[in-house]
């Protein structure tokens, strides 16, 4: 019976002693006591949250219909960028949310041809991806914008090659 008194109070410390050594290797990160460099500053993710709520109310205001609820603007905005970076997985889940809301699916399908008539979208310019999904949300039949390329005209050929 001592045995297992004693071999129960070793585990004891040996648990104790684990979860002291974890611990004190956790706080003995040193961050010299300044905040991560990728939080912002308080006003910046305020102003951030009120600018998402204006452009919510927006969406109210404009549309008329199912579309211009804040619980379908929300999720149909997301599905619209998920979809356009290729996260369908993601995107087929807030779908469900968007239909189980009782929103209309024909606008996530206008909203996301608006997107692709619109072109190409600098990757790194997340704002812009952000801005043109609320564009085609609130219009989804904005005209198809000229590509840059397409700007300077080709040069004429009749079809012969100059040696």
């Amino acid at each position: 019976m001592p045995f297992k008194i004693k071999l129960r109070q070793f585990c004891v410390v040996l648990v104790t002693a684990a979860f002291t050594v974890a611990g004190s290797a956790a706080f003995a990160q040193n961050n010299n006591g300044k905040p991560p460099e990728t939080q912002k500053p308080a006003a910046d993710v305020i102003k951030e949250g009120q600018k998402k709520i204006d452009e919510i109310a927006e969406a109210t205001r404009t549309l008329t219909g199912a579309a211009g609820n804040p619980e379908c603007v929300w999720l149909g905005r997301r599905v619209a960028s998920l979809l356009w970076r290729d996260d369908l997985d993601t995107a087929f889940r807030h779908l469900d949310l968007y239909d189980r809301f009782g929103c209309p699916s024909a606008h996530i399908q206008a909203t996301f041809r608006c997107l692709v008539r619109q072109g190409n979208i600098d990757p790194k310019a997340q704002e812009t991806l952000n801005g043109r999904v609320h564009a085609c949300w609130l219009n989804p039949g904005l005209p198809p914008t000229e590509p840059v390329a397409a700007a300077a005209p080709a040069p004429a050929s009749d079809g012969t090659s100059a040696k």
